[in-house]
């Protein structure tokens, strides 16, 4: 996974079959889900959301957010006898990774499978995520106010135009409309925030070889391929993170790249009216002193 070798590669270095080594990869795959995931990707808890909430707040200046989102396409050599259903708005053969990103570059919910030629509206609201936000079993934390505000506002994720404006979930404002200055500092303020999602994908993509190529393994090895890699990025962040704690460096801001990695395309979608209320106390809040006050201390 690392160095993104084909089998038939592995194959000639280690004079194993392919077919073994096909299998050797899928079973230590599934040993690190069956005994990792549990740890570095558990299920979230209302303590584990809060403590995601203080650190967007602290490093990225957008408080009560739990977690941003987005969707990567993750090319595929085009499975036999499937048509069109893995085909792409990019005209190439993938599957859809979907995750959740905590404020320090880790996975939280990952969502993988979805068929490349779906929409992105279609990726979201077939996945988990969006079936848990709207039966509101994810255990998010109760409404709480903003720093230095007295008005319970919602806990959210953040995301970009591809995805649907609701109660927990926020996008920017339209930018084909002409914004306000309170509309354009939100717009600022979750694009800043938002970028650690895009982020996390560009470490994936320079640490794991397999991201570099098309990969050649039946979808259904695939999700379990994609997950493996998840879980193994998180383990490398978390030690990662505990070294830079200890030694007070600051840590590097990876930027996403194009490649093998495509993001899902923007689409307008309908939102309730209460969702569009809470991105507008949001957008107050951020022009206000005490909105601001914490925003110009982090850039000082």
């Amino acid at each position: 996974m690392i160095t993104g070798s084909s089998a038939r590669t592995l194959s000639s270095s280690f004079r194993l079959g392919e077919s073994t080594i096909r299998s050797i990869i899928q079973e230590v795959c599934n040993a690190i889900i069956n005994k990792l995931m549990g740890i570095f990707i558990p299920t979230p808890i209302e303590e584990r959301w809060k403590s995601i909430a203080q650190g967007f707040q602290d490093r990225w200046n957008f408080p009560n957010c739990i977690g941003a989102i987005d969707g990567k396409h993750v090319n595929i050599i085009a499975p036999a006898n499937s048509g069109s259903l893995y085909f792409n708005y990019k005209k190439h053969f993938s599957v859809v990774l979907l995750a959740v990103v905590d404020d320090k570059y880790r996975f939280i919910i990952v969502d993988i499978g979805a068929f490349g030629r779906n929409s992105d509206g279609e990726i979201f609201a077939s996945s988990k995520l969006a079936r848990r936000l709207e039966s509101n079993s994810l255990h998010i934390p109760n409404d709480q106010p903003l720093p230095g505000s007295n008005r319970d506002i919602p806990h959210v994720f953040i995301g970009d135009e591809a995805f649907p404006l609701m109660k927990n979930l926020m996008r920017p404002y339209p930018r084909c409309r002409g914004l306000s200055e309170a509309q354009t500092i939100f717009n600022e303020r979750l694009s800043r925030a938002r970028k650690v999602v895009e982020d996390a994908f560009g470490i994936l993509y320079h640490k794991f070889g397999i991201y570099n190529k098309s990969i050649n393994v039946n979808p259904i090895h695939v999700d379990t391929l994609i997950l493996a890699t998840c879980i193994l990025h998180n383990i490398m962040r978390s030690y990662e993170i505990e070294y830079l704690n200890q030694h007070e460096i600051q840590q590097p801001i990876h930027q996403n790249e194009n490649g093998f990695l495509q993001p899902i395309p923007e689409n307008g979608m309908n939102s309730a009216e209460n969702a569009f209320n809470i991105r507008d106390l949001f957008s107050s809040y951020f022009q206000s002193p005490e909105g601001q006050v914490s925003w110009l201390h982090q850039n000082i």
